[in-house]
């Protein structure tokens, strides 16, 4: 049977959290800079572990105004500081509570930033490899994030989206634009299926672009998240195709 991990960001202050852990394999947990603090990560940790989900580290921008969504030109050395201070903060919590992380996914700007900059993708790639070279990293498919995490030895995760529309050039509409997010639960799994299945996505030209598809987001914060999440489970499970963490 065909496999896929399909991951959510929590921890950010939303409160379906809890209901979106039952229809999901891996789970990114906001580290406090652009949502969440030390209880709310403790709580998702918690969840996560009730669940028996994967468990990341999803460090971003110290933004919590713009909720890490807007670009930060900050120098090379203090996004290396920003990274490893956020995963190890995750990762002792995680320990003490008798877990381990299993993958590093940035947040928002910092990991748009990545999949188009390979400076900063390798700046961000060394620092998760500095905190444990068994992590995983996820990054855009296609993308510098995850070419430059491969050149320094870290193991990567090709992630691909199910509730955003795709450029031709394989990035993400950006936020700003009006046909940015999916709002249909058809498109949502049309494009989910086609992404496993196909190893495509149909960008805003209607141009089929090639993907390669190891683990779906669903944003956590979207308006139909939990409708979205449980469709994709049980669509998936119809094409027999099991929803699982990656292996660490």
């Amino acid at each position: 049977m065909q496999t896929i991990d399909l991951n959510c960001d929590m921890g950010e202050g939303f409160a379906n959290d809890a209901q979106l852990m039952p229809w999901i394999s891996s789970v990114n947990i906001a580290c406090g800079y652009h949502a969440g603090d030390a209880d709310s990560m403790q709580r998702t940790l918690a969840l996560a572990i009730e669940h028996q989900l994967a468990i990341g580290a999803h460090p971003g921008f110290a933004d919590k105004a713009n909720f890490g969504r807007t670009e930060v030109l900050l120098p090379l050395n203090e996004v290396f500081d920003l990274v490893i201070t956020q995963v190890q903060l995750l990762q002792q919590m995680a320990v003490e509570m008798g877990a381990r992380l299993n993958h590093v996914k940035p947040h928002g700007a910092l990991y748009n930033m990545s999949a188009r900059d390979a400076l900063l993708a390798n700046t961000i790639a060394k620092a998760v490899y500095t905190v444990d070279s068994e992590l995983v990293l996820f990054g855009l498919s296609g993308s510098h994030s995850i070419s430059e995490a491969e050149k320094i030895g870290l193991r990567t995760a090709s992630e691909v989206f199910a509730d955003r529309t795709y450029q031709p050039n394989g990035s993400l509409t950006p936020r700003s634009a009006a046909n940015a997010l999916i709002g249909s639960e058809e498109e949502c799994l049309q494009q989910v299926l086609q992404m496993i299945e196909q190893k495509t996505v149909t960008a805003t030209n209607q141009q089929a672009v090639p993907i390669v598809a190891d683990t779906v987001c669903l944003h956590g914060d979207g308006e139909h998240a939990l409708d979205f999440a449980r469709a994709i489970f049980h669509k998936l499970q119809q094409h027999r195709i099991q929803i699982q963490p990656l292996a660490h």
